[in-house]
């Protein structure tokens, strides 16, 4: 039997409180009809006794105390998918906005997504080629792996997004078997527009999903998109045994919508006014990345955020970096050289790409030259903060060395054109060209097997 609730107890922003529902179930979805007959979808969220609080996706603007109704559906949020998918554009909440008619459903799945049996996940294994050296390299992105961005607002994150979703490929996939969901939060009509000209006439939007939620949407679909994309990534990994990447930007927009929509409840908040269940929420979507045994197909999550005020210790990166495995982040100063992309090497890991490389995945000699470029690298940074103290003119002939390896290093290696597509060979030689740069006797982390091989430079 359905039972429809006649009139609300009070509204608060996006959310409806109803007093004397019976059997209601938390995340079950409601239909609310206003005065005029339009109908408005909202989750309940907060249930206390035989009183419900209901988060209205499109806002309660409009919404009657006494004449609105309400139905609950007996069923949470669910995405309707179906292999017709890709290369649609959607919403934050699923609904196609490309013009290309509504997507007829094979099957519908909760957005909240089920949970995965850790004894069934396969360790991730081979390596992601992006066609950026400095990730290819020295943070590889491994298959099923969750790798972040950590960028900073004005950044060139947008762009490195573009290039990521054009030039990815996976070994031993190909476009009948490869896709890249795309989920963009609280963006502007003209980075969304940048998105989608991009993808078109990139000639990749055939293989992209794409989710694209605005600046001016309801906070509330925002909180919704990227599980979504989570939602058709899974259906199309698991079901469809497709390699899907997952780009989500940016996080900061989604956590600072969950923060108005906690404060809206009256939770009490945790730091700088998030909330306190901030960490198992990212956590609830970062750990949906990964491979499942019976399934051949696997998810890889590259989410984006901004860091206010450039703070790596900000509770949206801080968290982020506990729940996943490594970072790459970008740095401003780089950025001003008019380096692209401005890939911090330092700071940036990735945790997972040791069992990723080397023979059979990528080349037996690429996990010392990555230590080595990092070894050498830091020593760049040393040198120049002596330089900055004593001058440079006063720098020993070794430090020297270093100041211009750190120079070329920048410019030619982490520096490459928005189009330049490096293959992993070519990122690797161009390594050992720069590290030849050095003298043999500084390269440690290198066995003098490989410097046989590789190595073009002075001997000494």
């Amino acid at each position: 039997m359905i039972i429809e609730y006649v009139g609300v107890k009070e509204i608060n922003g996006s959310l409806v409180v109803i007093d004397g529902v019976k059997g209601a179930s938390y995340e079950e979805i409601v239909d609310i009809r206003l005065d005029n007959g339009t109908v408005r979808q909202g989750r309940i969220v907060q249930i206390e006794g035989d009183r419900v609080v209901v988060q209205v996706f499109e806002g309660t603007r409009d919404l009657s105390l006494e004449n609105s109704s309400t139905v609950l559906t007996g069923h949470p949020m669910e995405m309707p998918l179906a292999p017709e998918i890709i290369g649609r554009i959607l919403d934050g909440a699923g609904r196609p906005i490309d013009g290309l008619g509504d997507i007829y459903p094979t099957v519908k799945r909760n957005v909240n997504g089920t949970a995965i049996n850790p004894v069934s996940r396969i360790y991730p294994r081979n390596y992601i080629n992006t066609g950026i050296s400095s990730i290819d390299t020295l943070s590889t992105l491994i298959r099923g792996q969750k790798l972040p961005i950590f960028s900073g607002s004005g950044m060139k994150h947008n762009e490195l997004a573009v290039q990521i979703v054009r030039q990815a490929q996976i070994q031993g996939a190909d476009e009948h078997n490869f896709g890249i969901v795309f989920a963009a939060m609280g963006v502007k009509n003209d980075v969304a527009d940048y998105f989608r000209n991009s993808f078109e006439q990139a000639g990749v939007m055939q293989r992209v999903v794409m989710f694209l939620n605005l600046s001016n949407d309801p906070i509330i679909e925002r909180t919704l998109t990227p599980r979504c994309a989570l939602t058709t990534a899974e259906y199309l990994a698991f079901e469809l045994n497709m390699h899907i990447l997952v780009i989500m930007t940016d996080m900061t927009s989604y956590a600072e919508a969950l923060r108005e929509f906690s404060s809206s409840k009256g939770e009490i908040p945790g730091r700088k006014g998030f909330p306190g269940y901030l960490y198992s929420d990212l956590a609830s979507m970062y750990e949906r990345a990964g491979m499942i045994k019976g399934s051949q197909g696997s998810v890889t999550q590259i989410p984006i955020l901004t860091m206010p005020n450039d703070d790596i210790t900000h509770p949206v990166p801080d968290l982020t970096g506990y729940i996943t495995e490594g970072q790459i982040v970008l740095d401003r100063g780089l950025q001003a050289q008019g380096i692209y992309p401005p890939v911090n090497v330092l700071p940036s890991l990735s945790r997972l790409m040791k069992d990723g490389i080397g023979d059979g995945y990528t080349r037996a000699d690429h996990a010392p030259l990555s230590n080595q470029l990092f070894a050498s690298y830091a020593k760049v940074i040393d040198a120049r903060s002596l330089a900055s103290v004593i001058g440079e003119e006063e720098l020993s002939d070794i430090d020297k060395k270093y100041i211009i390896f750190g120079r070329e290093f920048e410019n030619t290696f982490v520096n490459q054109g928005f189009n330049e597509n490096r293959s992993i060979d070519q990122s690797l030689d161009l390594g050992w060209k720069l590290l030849s740069l050095l003298p043999r006797s500084e390269l440690d982390r290198v066995d003098d097997e490989l410097l046989d091989k590789f190595y073009d430079g002075d001997k000494s």
